[in-house]
């Protein structure tokens, strides 16, 4: 997928130029790269055509966050509905048609001979489980669409976020910002960014890890109990549902140390599993063990192609205009944006 990554963050850099000395609000640059990089390479698309299902996504992400811990009463939602669930409803529908109209324009190829398969892309291997012929390994209609917005939504805001973070801590961390750009014109020179190369950026991933750390893109997993367990003193029983703070976690001066909020990429230097006073599982900006996320590894190496590039062309520092102002919606998100200004090397 790196080819389409390279192509895609050189797209926003080209625009880029002619504004150097300027002010760049770099989250929603951002926005557009991942988008681009998601419907490229999981749908076989352009951002443009993917823009819809963003848009949907987007605004009911907001609306879920905005009613997640309001306890509904049964059964009243078949008599009368709030104006938040009518949405809800009509967004989710909009999604559905649309993620449909590229299932049958798929299709459509493969019935006229244009096409001799649905493509090996996310969306390709999702045609091929929703028409396998054996009904055990069946997709419904509802599970493709379902992991359709999964990957749209998943594979673009997370890394969006992550992107733009890490943006903010090199902007204040000019040290750390040349430091890791030294990293990247040793192993890159002015080429573009190659898998190889990416696992030699050692200083790059400890600023990854520590930017995951502090601003974790997402704030809280929640997982259900499948059977009776004892955890500490407690017994939590069966089906019972726990919410674990991952922001909490990050942030805890008992595993950390009591310089837990500031940035010290230098914890990750031996690793993550000696960064904390107890273990990786005090780490989990992407959960762990067999349900951690399956975006893992797309999310942080395209997140270092897209700084390998930027860091190649640009210095930068943070805007004067700037507000810290973290808050989740869904991901963690600037309230106000991410202003940098671009200094060309």
């Amino acid at each position: 997928m790196n080819p389409a990554v390279i192509a895609s963050v050189e797209t926003m850099l080209e625009k880029w130029k002619g504004r150097e000395g300027e002010e760049i609000e770099v989250f929603n640059e951002f926005r557009l790269l991942t988008s681009e990089v998601i419907s490229r390479t999981a749908f076989g698309s352009n951002y443009l055509e993917g823009k819809k299902i963003f848009d949907m996504l987007t605004k009911l992400a907001i609306l879920v966050s905005r009613n997640y811990f309001k306890t509904p009463i049964p059964g009243i939602s078949k008599i009368w509905k709030t104006a938040d669930e009518i949405e809800s409803e009509k967004l989710a529908n909009g999604i559905h048609d649309c993620v449909m109209e590229m299932v049958k324009r798929r299709e459509k190829k493969v019935e006229t001979g244009e096409a001799d398969g649905f493509g090996n892309d996310f969306l390709g291997l999702l045609i091929n489980a929703y028409r396998d012929f054996d009904e055990k390994n069946r997709f419904s209609i509802e599970d493709l669409v379902d992991e359709c917005k999964t990957f749209y939504f998943a594979g673009q805001e997370t890394t969006n976020s992550l992107l733009a973070w890490t943006i903010l801590v090199l902007a204040i961390h000019t040290k750390w910002q040349e430091k890791t750009r030294q990293e990247v014109l040793e192993v890159f020179g002015d080429q573009n960014p190659n898998s190889e190369g990416i696992a030699k950026l050692k200083t790059m991933n400890m600023v990854v890890n520590e930017t995951l750390r502090l601003y974790s893109p997402v704030a809280a997993v929640i997982r259900k109990i499948k059977k009776e367990v004892r955890l500490g003193k407690l017994v939590l029983p069966a089906n019972l549902e726990i919410l674990i703070p991952i922001i909490a976690l990050h942030h805890d001066p008992q595993l950390w140390g009591d310089d837990v909020h500031l940035f010290k990429p230098e914890r990750f230097v031996e690793g993550i599993a000696s960064a904390t006073k107890y273990n990786s599982a005090a780490f989990i900006p992407f959960s762990m063990g067999p349900r951690s996320c399956v975006g893992m590894s797309f999310a942080t190496t395209e997140t270092k192609v897209a700084l390998s590039m930027i860091l190649q062309r640009y210095a930068f520092s943070l805007s004067p205009t700037y507000v810290h102002a973290p808050f989740p919606v869904i991901t963690l998100q600037p309230q106000h944006g991410i202003q940098v200004m671009l200094h060309p090397l």
